[in-house]
């Protein structure tokens, strides 16, 4: 593979300490006129809830937002949480944003909670989704339903005295691009299974991303609307002009993923001068380390290698770009300029 990589966009809409929700919301839609003014191909936007650093609680809204304000970008989910939704709920949201937008939108689902137990539980309750591991083990047909019920032609459901029929919108032209996401061999082997597009997590993982491509490839059974495997690779990345302002625009969400894995307190994303007065106890220094050693951080010329060294090493012509560098004190609170800076910098 010689040619640099397509690049795409994955946001959390992280909230620093020195903003509101609104705030957030704002410069993540600055950020999306700039990745798309950059020559980024897709914008997808996550699923997490009751995280203090994190505005991302329902992508159909955000992708709703973001595609209103760009016009080229594919704008879709990385990824909805599904068993934390009924899937018609879900369908009728994306056959809705396909409507709006056509063949611009992408829903990338999943089958974590993206959120801590009790929230998991509240989200469940009521919502007409089965609750705990119920709606996990009903994973493979609730994304049989979502696809079904998107379609033009939409689900029969048999009845005792009749077909219903049951359709997202009353007049689909074109559906949504279904992608099936996960941090573990599952997804991979139900992706291939189906004949589905499919992403490893390696932004959150680091770790498995080979195994769990090879296995996908291996197993894929071709499908009318994917007849090969397709791909690509999620990364966190910090660019800046020196490799020394990187690494420090780094450390405010380094420290927040160290804090998830490690039990510690959720807080907003601090400043990287509060970032930079945290003492990071000696038993976790490792865990830091190994992290930031499978991020992209460094000047544009060396952030672009990297970036073209993973694709390689990864057989992937697209990497989808979670931009992760903090902010510093002062920045206005309604834009993110460190990760703007980080999406034109490596689009080049």
């Amino acid at each position: 593979m010689t040619d640099f990589p397509t690049l795409s966009v994955l946001d959390l809409v992280p909230v620093r300490s020195d903003q509101a929700t609104g705030d957030a919301l704002r410069a993540t839609l600055r950020l999306a006129k700039v990745a798309e003014d950059a020559g980024y191909h897709r914008y997808w936007l996550a699923e997490h809830h009751n995280m203090p650093a994190v505005a991302a609680t329902n992508p159909p809204v955000l992708i709703g937002m973001v595609a209103g304000v760009t016009t080229r970008m594919r704008v879709g989910s990385g990824g909805v949480m599904l068993p934390n939704h009924p899937p018609l709920v879900v369908a009728e949201q994306f056959a809705l944003l396909e409507a709006a937008f056509p063949d611009r939108i992408d829903l990338g689902i999943g089958r974590a909670p993206g959120s801590d137990p009790v929230t998991s539980w509240a989200l469940r309750q009521g919502g007409g989704a089965h609750t705990g591991d119920q709606a996990v083990q009903q994973f493979p047909e609730y994304v049989d339903q979502v696809r079904t019920m998107m379609a033009a032609d939409g689900a029969a459901i048999q009845l005792p005295r009749q077909t219903y029929e049951l359709r997202a919108t009353p007049q689909a032209r074109s559906e949504a691009e279904v992608w099936l996401l996960g941090s573990s061999d599952y997804s991979a082997r139900l992706a291939a299974q189906k004949g589905l597009p499919y992403v490893f997590a390696h932004h959150f993982s680091g770790q498995g991303t080979a195994e769990a491509l090879a296995l996908y490839r291996n197993e894929f059974r071709p499908s009318e609307t994917c007849p090969e495997p397709r791909t690509f690779l999620t990364v966190n990345a910090v660019v800046a002009e020196t490799r020394a302002e990187a690494e420090a625009l780094a450390l405010p969400n380094a420290l927040q993923m160290l804090a998830l894995r490690t039990g510690g307190p959720m807080v907003a994303q601090r400043l990287v001068e509060e970032a930079e007065q945290v003492d990071v106890p000696p038993a976790h220094q490792g865990l830091l380390d190994a992290m930031l050693g499978r991020w992209v951080i460094g000047d544009p010329a060396s952030a672009r290698e990297q970036v073209a060294a993973m694709a390689e090493q990864y057989g992937v012509d697209e990497v989808m770009i979670h931009p992760v560098a903090g902010a510093r004190t002062g920045a206005d609170a309604d834009a993110a300029p460190a990760r703007e800076e980080t999406l034109r910098l490596l689009a080049g």
